[in-house]
């Protein structure tokens, strides 16, 4: 994929008006986000906690509502914000669920966010019961093979009277009314300690990000597999999560810049810089977005995402590939990691030579020049 096409927002067509849309930016036709836009009658002040390219934040606002639409995930963030562009009453902010304030929205709407563990969907939901006005109203979907009615219970515990309100085959929407004061959202961060290049390094991640809790095997096989003199190098680290690639780096000597699309992630990456002493440009970026077109590295390493709520998704990585090498300079080297049988190596004997495979501790780590 290149880049150009990766990065154009395009339009989708839908009954309450033009949406934006691009690749990377989850959601599109996501039968669980139309079902909640189909169901939902809001007025007033409405807090949208996980609107993705905004089908629901859409609907909101075509009632008349003043909708703020909170997204964390940079893709899916550029969508909105070209929409709100074109859509009065729809405000949209990169910001974390729990940045609440009490009792300022007479309706929330909510998608569960499954897919990112239940640390997550607690606070979501501890989330929109906190910043909800007395009887105003939470609109939870959800799906019951991603544990929609145990996450349903917590929302009844958190808020009070529910119903479910619509149905289509695994699918449920509920309305809940906040009956009386809810707890300020608590935020436990997970701590783990890992020996990484011959060194012990304590990380911590906010809830939501991945492999929060352990070293991921895939990112543990390629910083092992990388050179041992790094000191002086310019490095760039896509999808660098919480820093796990990049802060052992920059110990070593590297000067290192992580872009990572998810906002929850980066914050988690500067909390362990900042820990550590050690300074790394730490940057919110849908792939390479937030870098200049000219900014040359020496090193670009990657352990790139390929799932989307169980599915296979290569579109973020195939551009991830396209952006290593419009970043490196001539001569500089391009490591990637991924499962056995994700055939990454394809696309890159497209841009780079010397193109070379080896397995570490079960995982295909690619190395390749430019």
């Amino acid at each position: 994929m290149e880049l150009d096409t990766y990065h154009t927002i395009s339009w989708l067509a839908t009954p309450h008006g033009p949406l934006a849309h691009k690749p990377g930016a989850t959601a599109v036709a996501d039968p669980l986000y139309r079902l909640l836009a189909r169901t939902i009658r809001v007025r007033g002040a409405v807090l949208d906690l996980n609107p993705g390219i905004g089908v629901a934040s859409l609907a909101a606002s075509s009632q008349g509502a003043s909708v703020s639409a909170w997204e964390e995930r940079r893709p899916m963030l550029r969508a909105l914000q070209a929409s709100a562009a074109r859509h009065r009453g729809l405000r949209v902010a990169a910001r974390l669920p729990w940045r609440v304030s009490e009792g300022t929205f007479d309706d929330v709407i909510l998608v569960i966010g499954a897919e990112r563990g239940n640390d997550w969907v607690r606070l979501q939901i501890a989330s929109a019961a906190f910043a909800l006005r007395p009887g105003g109203a939470l609109w939870l979907a959800g799906s019951k093979k991603q544990g929609f009615e145990r996450y349903f219970s917590w929302a009844q515990e958190a808020l009070g009277g529910a119903e479910i309100v619509a149905r289509d085959k695994g699918l449920r929407v509920a309305r809940l009314r906040k009956n009386g004061d809810a707890a300020e959202p608590l935020v436990r961060l997970r701590s783990f300690e890992a020996v990484v290049r011959g060194r012990k390094y304590r990380f911590t991640a906010l809830p939501g990000v991945f492999s929060a809790g352990e070293l991921d095997p895939g990112s543990a096989a390629l910083v092992e597999a990388l050179p041992q003199k790094v000191s002086g190098l310019e490095v760039l680290d896509l999808g660098g999560g919480y820093g796990a690639l990049s802060l052992p780096l920059a110990a070593a000597g590297a000067r290192t810049t992580l872009l990572e699309s998810s906002l929850a992630a980066v914050e988690s990456s500067r909390l362990n810089f900042d820990r550590a002493g050690l300074a790394a440009e730490i940057l919110h970026s849908d792939v390479d977005e937030a870098l200049p077109a000219q900014r040359l590295y020496d090193i670009v390493v990657s352990n790139p995402p390929f799932h989307v709520g169980g599915r296979v998704v290569l579109d973020v990585a195939e551009a991830f590939v396209a952006a290593a090498h419009a970043h490196l300079r001539p001569g500089g080297r391009f490591y990637l990691v991924a499962n056995q049988f994700l055939k990454y190596e394809v696309w890159m004997r497209k841009l780079f030579s010397d193109v070379r495979l080896r397995v570490v501790a079960g995982y295909k780590v690619i190395q390749a020049s430019k």
